[in-house]
């Protein structure tokens, strides 16, 4: 099987790892697979299952005891979210709600930010999420429109957000705003919107072509008042802030990607190895056999490159070029490995019953969220040129 050609990964040698890599597959296969079509049918999870990883300490992982974490390195949050990817399971915004919420509370939030919103968080009694998007606004997030006008003592703030995953779950978000609207020192700053604000509606749960059961809705602002002492950060560094944050989020989607592709393969060579044409395995013909390789070895290079990032990220050194790069690179093949696994299935792979299909509706989104790759071209390439 695939294992037996894989390199043996230094990241997660620990015996702590090792262990942790056992609790989280006892906790899909307990909690989380019998329920993913219900999941699929509500467009969106339980909270119960929220609450279930809170009582196995799996949310919020690398953020400090002292706030409710589990104190532990980025390592272990990787490990969870490949888990996760490799079995096809999209629904729960565990990563969204631990590896880009809570890193902006732990290093813009007040000492009261802290401890109000984190503990909460890593028990799963909230559910947060952030706000960016906009219907006229993506990747351009100096084009926001939703304003929030200084009241003294309060923001009020108006707006919309949109493709917001756990919106319509969320007790808690992040919301990216104007400040001084329509001023000469106009800025992009951020804010905590909690979802019981007076104005503060959600849109119903977004249809969508893969990602069925993870709660993606749009956020509407209608004179909410925000107390100043919710802001996040400074004033006007909002743009700031975020470009910081956006190399693991980035990254995250490229972990998400390989974990993927390399489920797929591994899914591929046990149908591929049981089904039968022509009287013999579908495995035993040379062209199975040569895309499986082609397969394998593009996902394996880049598990290379994606575990000197996740060291990097621990380190406090992940630059945005280089989770640009392992974003758009390891999406880009993931897409391809997933297809042309799916094409190994023939017509089952088409079938929504089988994982493979989950996948490739899955991870089409991985190239446009977070930052097109596109864009992720357009920040290695500056970076690159940036003496001319």
């Amino acid at each position: 099987m695939l294992q037996n050609i894989l390199i043996e990964r230094k990241i997660y040698a620990s015996e702590e790892h090792k262990m942790m890599q056992t609790m989280i597959q006892e906790f899909i296969s307990n909690d989380i697979t019998d329920h993913l079509e219900e999941w699929e049918k509500n467009g969106m999870v339980s909270r119960e299952i929220w609450k279930r990883a809170g009582e196995l300490g799996l949310l919020c992982l690398d953020m400090p005891e002292m706030y409710g974490g589990g104190g532990l390195d980025f390592t272990f949050n990787a490990l969870f979210i490949e888990a996760l990817a490799k079995k096809g399971i999209t629904g729960p915004g565990f990563s969204l709600h631990s590896d880009i919420v809570a890193p902006y509370v732990l290093y813009y939030g007040t000492e009261a930010q802290k401890q109000k919103y984190l503990p909460l968080m890593a028990k799963g009694d909230i559910i947060t999420a952030i706000g960016m998007t906009e219907p006229n606004c993506g990747s351009d997030l100096k084009a926001l429109r939703t304003t929030a006008e200084d009241k003294g003592d309060y923001y009020l703030v108006n707006g919309q957000k949109t493709f917001i995953t756990n919106g319509f779950m969320c007790d808690m978000a992040i919301v990216a705003v104007k400040t001084n609207h329509n001023t000469d020192e106009e800025g992009v700053t951020l804010l905590i919107l909690e979802s019981t604000m007076e104005g503060f509606n959600k849109g119903v749960p977004l249809k969508k072509i893969g990602m069925k059961s993870q709660d993606t809705a749009e956020l509407f602002f209608d004179n909410v008042k925000v107390p100043k002492e919710n802001r996040l950060g400074d004033e006007k560094a909002g743009f700031k802030i975020m470009m910081q944050e956006l190399a693991r989020e980035r990254l995250t989607v490229g972990i998400m990607a390989v974990a993927t592709a390399e489920g797929a393969i591994e899914s591929t060579i046990t149908y591929t190895t049981e089904r039968t044409a022509f009287d013999m395995p579908i495995a035993g013909f040379q062209n199975t056999q040569f895309k499986l390789a082609e397969c394998t070895t593009q996902m394996q290079i880049h598990q290379a490159f994606l575990d000197r990032c996740i060291e990097l990220l621990v380190d406090h050194k992940l630059t945005a070029e280089s989770a640009s790069m392992i974003k758009y690179s390891a999406t880009d093949m993931c897409g391809k490995v997933v297809d042309e696994c799916l094409q190994l299935f023939g017509g089952y792979g088409y079938m929504w019953d089988y994982p493979i299909a989950r996948m490739y509706a899955d991870n089409r989104v991985a190239r446009i969220y977070a930052g097109t790759n596109e864009i992720m071209k357009i920040v290695i390439a500056r970076k690159l040129l940036k003496d001319l």
